[in-house]
C-alpha cells in the first residue's frame, strides 16, 4: 500500500518557482459531486471523475473538523494509490448544529428533522480539501458560519419536495433553491458549496502545481 506523508506547512519558494503547471499534470476529481464538477470546471481545470470508495462513518467522539479533513485524505489516498501519477482533488462538506454533524439525509423524515434545526439559526459548514500528488498528501479545513432565516413547515415540506436535499449535507444546497432559505453567511461561498478553490488552489501550491488563468495555459501551449 502507498505511503503518504502528512506534511502541513508550505513549500519553499524554491519549489513554487518550479511547480508544474494544470496543463502538464493528469487531473482526478475523487468524488461524484456534480457541484465539485462544476467548479473545477467553472475554474478552467480539465479533469477527470473517479469517486473514492472509503469508509465515510463518523468516529464516535471525533470532533467535525477532523473527521471531514480525515475522509477527504482517505478519499485522496484511495485514489492516489491506484492513479499515483496524476494530481488528486479530495473533498468532505458536513454541516454542524449544536455540536451534531449533519449528513446527507436518509429520507423525507430526516430531511425535516436537519431543517427544523438549522432553522432560524447560525450553523457551520465545514468543508475539508485534500491534495495528493507524487506520494504527497496535503490538506486543510474551511469553517463558513450560515444563517438560515425562520423556515415553516410549509416551507421545509415544499423545499423537501423539490428532491434538492436528498443528496446533500445538512440537506440543503446554497447553489440551488436552498439560496433562498439562507439569510447570510460568513466566510467562503464555495466552501459550502463543496470545495473552496481558494484552498484549493493554495494546496496545489504545496504539492508544486501552480495554477493559470486558462489564458495563460493557452498561450503556453501556443494556441
Amino acid at each position: 500500500m502507498m505511503k503518504f506523508s502528512l506534511p502541513r506547512a508550505r513549500v519553499s519558494a524554491e519549489a513554487n518557482a518550479a511547480a508544474v503547471t494544470l496543463s502538464s499534470v493528469r487531473i482526478i476529481l475523487a468524488s461524484s459531486s456534480p457541484r465539485r464538477h462544476d467548479l473545477l470546471t467553472m475554474a478552467g481545470i480539465a479533469h477527470e471523475v473517479m469517486p473514492a470508495d472509503v469508509d465515510e462513518t463518523h468516529l464516535a467522539g471525533e470532533e467535525p473538523g477532523v473527521y471531514a479533513e480525515r475522509v477527504a485524505r482517505d478519499k485522496g489516498a484511495w485514489v492516489a494509490a491506484r492513479e499515483p501519477s496524476a494530481l488528486i482533488i479530495a473533498a468532505d462538506t458536513i454541516v454542524v448544529v449544536d455540536g451534531l454533524v449533519l449528513g446527507k439525509p436518509r429520507d423525507v423524515s430526516d430531511a425535516a428533522r436537519m431543517l427544523r434545526l438549522l432553522s432560524g439559526r447560525i450553523h457551520q459548514v465545514r468543508t475539508a480539501t485534500a491534495i495528493a500528488l507524487s506520494g504527497r498528501l496535503e490538506s486543510a479545513v474551511d469553517i463558513v458560519d450560515v444563517k438560515f432565516r425562520e423556515l415553516t413547515h410549509d416551507d421545509i415540506m415544499k423545499y423537501i419536495g423539490t428532491g434538492e436535499p436528498a443528496d446533500k449535507a445538512g440537506a440543503y444546497g446554497i447553489q440551488g433553491y436552498g439560496a433562498t432559505l439562507v439569510e447570510r453567511i460568513e466566510g467562503d461561498f464555495f466552501a459550502v458549496m463543496g470545495l473552496s478553490l481558494y484552498r484549493l488552489t493554495e494546496l496545489m501550491q504545496r504539492v508544486g502545481v501552480k495554477y493559470e488563468f486558462p489564458s495563460a495555459r493557452d498561450a503556453g501551449n501556443g494556441a
